[in-house]
């Protein structure tokens, strides 16, 4: 049984404006092992972007607890957040979120622009990173010569080139047709292979398909944590990938 990376219990986010309460989680509870590829589901305002921004060490829970790697992350300050946020996790955006002429090894190296290595260092991982997507030959390309789905190979490798635990993927396909979608995913799914945890956030049936396990939100609640059959999982992915 794979160790316990993530263990969620109880847990509730709600945000204040101006004296009005917002409830968006809840309090549910759940726990993710290493190497697990997991998809979160859930259609628009079920919660989904919320909690995989609390996963994610980018916002704070409310309520309950929530440990990575057995470490309390509520009691973490802001500078530590930020510290396992460049040194476990890897996020991948629907929008690309590139620098628009800059080119495909800056814009993967700009993780490592706080991390105390030399700049061969730098672009030698970086280099690894592109060419781990199948974009070597693109390493001189300003990011708005590439195509869509180019763009979101770019967005893997920058999330790859710090060697993080977890690969957090929200709505990666949303901005692709469907082939450069398959191609991202197959790419998610050989990371996984590899040994990388991957927690995706999407609506979409086709690329949840490429998932061992399925949580399902509704209203801010946890409704269905599935497992998915592996056969019918390797059934779907040779059908998604002709």
């Amino acid at each position: 049984m794979a160790a316990e990376l993530f263990k969620v219990e109880n847990l509730t986010k709600q945000y204040e404006n101006d004296g009005v309460v917002t409830p968006v989680l809840h309090g549910f509870s759940f726990s993710i092992g290493a190497g697990e590829f997991l998809s979160i589901m859930g259609p628009s305002g079920s919660g989904k972007s919320t909690l995989m921004h609390i996963l994610g060490f980018l916002d704070h829970l409310s309520g309950g607890t929530y440990h990575f790697e057995g470490r309390d992350v509520s009691r973490l300050s802001d500078d530590e957040l930020a510290t396992m946020r460049s040194e476990k996790v890897g996020f991948v955006f629907q929008q690309f979120n590139l620098l628009p002429k800059t080119s495909v090894l800056e814009n993967v190296k700009l993780p490592l622009l706080y991390v105390d290595v030399s700049e061969a260092v730098r672009t030698s991982r970086a280099q690894a990173a592109i060419e781990a997507v199948g974009l070597a030959h693109r390493l001189d390309y300003l990011s708005n010569q590439l195509s869509g789905g180019e763009k979101q190979r770019v967005a893997i490798a920058r999330a790859l080139v710090n060697n993080p635990s977890v690969i957090f993927a929200d709505e990666p396909t949303g901005n692709l047709d469907s082939k450069s979608g398959a191609q991202i995913m197959k790419i998610l799914n050989e990371l996984n292979g590899e040994g990388k945890t991957v927690v995706l956030v999407t609506h979409e049936t086709t690329t949840a398909a490429y998932a061992k396990r399925i949580l399902r939100l509704k209203d801010g609640l946890l409704v269905a944590d599935e497992r998915v059959d592996e056969a019918k999982r390797q059934q779907a992915l040779a059908a998604e990938l002709k």
